[in-house]
């Protein structure tokens, strides 16, 4: 590839024994193909057990009932019909068919239930999500968004959780306007929803260091080789033209290249020989299929949440390959215990100039293996759980032609916001602007979304990116600017990271109520309101400035990533929240139900007995997360259940020191670089450790 200054990519046929260990020849299995695609075929005993052969085959298997979105995929052409027609009726709507073919185009059929009247036709309009692969736009694409939404939609822009952009409002009438507006100036929306590869959520940090811009390379070159391959999108939004401006991400792209990679057939099933998708076939994925991509220790992405993860593997600063992980996913049912979040487990490691194959290797299994009866159990996630990973891994070696190698040891994970300023690496800055629950809008007291349009026309050689956390980097700056645009984002108020407190800075809600419909009850609207309220009660209970992950739904998906927050709110019903706890910090571990069906009102009475347990029994530096975790469940509930608010006393400690000791203490803690509470601290615990110790009869 041109791009980053990566090394040249070999295309090798790959043939490899993989052994008489392996989970499906263990059972007798061969690779076969059929009319549905790749199966595993019993074989003889005087077969080979060492080597899976993909050879033709029928199968006499019973035929399973389909849902009807696979059979609207199977008969639409490739995504065309009958949704072509419908743009065209006067309806105000689309067909229930076509609400689903127009969500791989990147838009969403919704109703606002708050503009219309009990027995009133549905309120239709559109959500349109854009495709960014790692998050990263020009300014001038950004312009032509803020336009959008001022004159089609409801003149506000929605950063969310996987790193994109989400204009709402648009009605059916202005939709063909819009897409052509983004695709002409660089854009896309292919791909942004559907049952395909979704956008390519990255580390947002611009460093440039080799392990940072291979992340950047490596999700552009994967977002084209997974691209849908339909004519679908440029004859229905273009008239069949040729979009004027390539996108943005293609610009230094060998394309001939990323489609021999998509293309290449090793022999194993993974090409599917559809003429128009050769990796997807004519219906496309059971379900969604969403890829994250970071360095060692940065977990920025929430690593574990996705269906594919990749970490970038480095020796010095070589990088020599990828650690993989497989099999997560956050989206549930209430009352439907078959669903459930869930982390991905390691698949293992692959050298660097096998990662397109492997990647395609993993789609393929999904893609002949995964759930197409119930959309409900459809992700990846319950593939990887039913197969358990040895098996899935096996699976995915069979379509690989490879062992996968083991799982590289990588540093601790750490969470990362990249709010602040910081320097790239080429003598140019960054800025992260937090944007409360990812809405550009512009309102009584914060005027952000005029203040992000003034600083990219002052600025238009900027950058922007989109955030996981559905936060806004400012990149490219130069040094010389920073006060002017600090100035820019404050005349508008405009906060920065050091205007917020730490428990906003880490809270997300996903939209919810009026236009999501899936949601049962809100969610960003009442955010600010419920977080402030357990900031309130945070403090109350002395734990002023100490960090607290909150994030919130309106329904159980997941969207906003509840089910790995220290606490997080899952929507239940009309005013009533699911609250999940114990989530880590790092985003490595899932939180747990402590109860069901709390009302918004309640939910002081239900957090303050655990925050009072958190400040009476945390050890030094413990987060809230760890400590639910800790404790279980079962304590949490008794504590909670004895717990009486007039009986606790909070307080902060209070110690007099005679003068001199104090002046010793300060000099102290300058040559340190310390606080003085932080060393007053350390000499109490030392001095008090001993006499604990003495007391034990354990000092010699």
């Amino acid at each position: 590839m041109t791009n980053g200054g990566s090394s040249r990519i070999t295309l090798t046929f790959l043939t490899y024994s993989l052994g008489s260990s392996g989970f499906f020849h263990s059972l007798g299995y061969r690779n076969s193909r059929t009319k549905r695609g790749w199966i595993h075929k019993r074989v003889s005993k005087q077969d080979s057990p060492k080597t899976l052969v993909p050879v033709v085959a029928s199968t006499t298997e019973t035929p399973k009932k389909l849902s009807k979105v696979e059979k609207y995929k199977k008969d639409s052409s490739h995504l065309k019909f009958p949704l072509q027609q419908d743009l065209e009726d006067d309806n105000i709507y689309v067909s229930e068919e076509s609400v689903q073919l127009i969500k791989f185009h990147g838009s969403y059929q919704q109703d606002n239930r708050e503009q219309r009247k009990k027995g009133e036709q549905k309120k239709y309009q559109f959500m349109l999500r854009l495709k960014l692969p790692s998050g990263d736009m020009p300014t001038s694409l950004y312009r032509v968004l803020d336009n959008i939404s001022t004159e089609f939609g409801n003149d506000t822009l929605r950063a969310t959780t996987r790193s994109s952009f989400q204009i709402h409002g648009v009605l059916k009438k202005d939709l063909k306007t819009v897409f052509q507006s983004i695709i002409e100036a660089g854009g896309s929306t292919l791909g942004g929803c559907g049952d395909v590869n979704r956008n390519i959520v990255t580390t947002p940090a611009p460093f440039l260091t080799p392990d940072y811009i291979e992340v950047r390379r490596l999700a552009y070159v994967l977002a084209e080789i997974l691209a849908p391959q339909t004519s679908s999108y440029a004859e229905i939004w273009l008239d069949g033209e040729k979009a004027g401006e390539i996108e943005f991400w293609k610009r230094n792209m060998d394309m001939k290249q990323v489609s021999q990679l998509r293309s290449f057939d090793n022999g194993r099933g993974i090409v599917t020989g559809d003429p128009v998708e050769p990796i997807y076939g004519e219906t496309y994925l059971p379900r969604k299929f969403k890829i994250g991509i970071t360095v060692p220790g940065d977990n920025s992405i929430d690593i574990y949440i996705h269906d594919v993860g990749i970490v970038v593997v480095s020796e010095g600063n070589e990088i020599i390959g990828y650690n993989i992980t497989v099999g997560g996913g956050l989206g549930r049912t209430h009352n439907k215990e078959q669903t459930f979040p869930r982390l991905a487990d390691h698949l293992g490691f692959v050298r660097r100039e096998k990662i397109y194959e492997l990647i395609k290797a993993i789609v393929a299994v999904q893609r002949d293996y995964g759930n197409r009866e119930s959309r409900m159990l459809s992700r990846m996630k319950y593939l990887v759980h039913n197969m358990g990973i040895d098996a899935f891994r096996e699976l995915v070696e069979s379509y690989f032609g490879e062992r996968i190698e083991p799982w590289r040891p990588l540093v601790l994970w750490k969470h990362e916001d990249y709010l602040g300023w910081f320097e790239q690496g080429n003598g140019k800055l960054f800025l992260g602007v937090p944007i409360l629950n990812g809405r550009i809008k512009n309102d009584a007291s914060m005027r952000l979304k005029t203040a992000l349009r003034v600083l990219v026309d002052t600025f238009p050689e900027v950058r922007l990116n989109v955030t996981p956390e559905q936060n806004l980097l400012v990149k490219e700056i130069e040094p010389s600017t920073k006060e002017q645009i600090t100035n820019i984002l404050k005349e508008h108020g405009v906060p920065l990271v050091e205007d917020i407190s730490v428990i906003f800075r880490d809270s997300m809600a996903c939209p919810a109520f009026p236009l999501c419909p899936l949601a049962v009850t809100e969610s960003e609207r009442v955010m600010p309101n419920i977080v402030k309220r357990i900031e309130t009660l945070f403090h109350h209970c002395g734990l002023s400035k100490v960090p607290l992950i909150i994030r919130m739904t309106g329904c159980p998906n997941g969207c906003a990533r509840p089910y790995t927050a220290e606490l997080g709110l899952v929507g239940q019903g009309p005013n009533s929240y699911q609250v999940w706890i114990g989530g880590c910090p790092n985003q490595t571990r899932l939180a747990f139900v402590y109860k069901d069906k709390v009302n918004e009102s309640e939910l002081e009475a239900t957090l303050e007995p655990l925050f009072a347990y958190y400040r009476l029994e945390k050890r030094r530096g413990e987060r809230f997360g760890n400590f639910c975790y800790r404790m279980g469940k079962d304590a949490l509930a008794e504590y909670a259940q004895n717990f009486n608010s007039e009986t606790v006393r909070y307080f902060k400690s209070r110690v007099s020191l005679r003068q001199e000791t104090y002046e010793h203490l300060k000099e102290v803690a300058k040559f340190r670089r310390l606080p003085i509470a932080k060393v007053a601290e350390e000499i109490f615990s030392t001095f008090l450790s001993s006499q604990d110790s003495e007391s034990n009869g354990t000092t010699k």
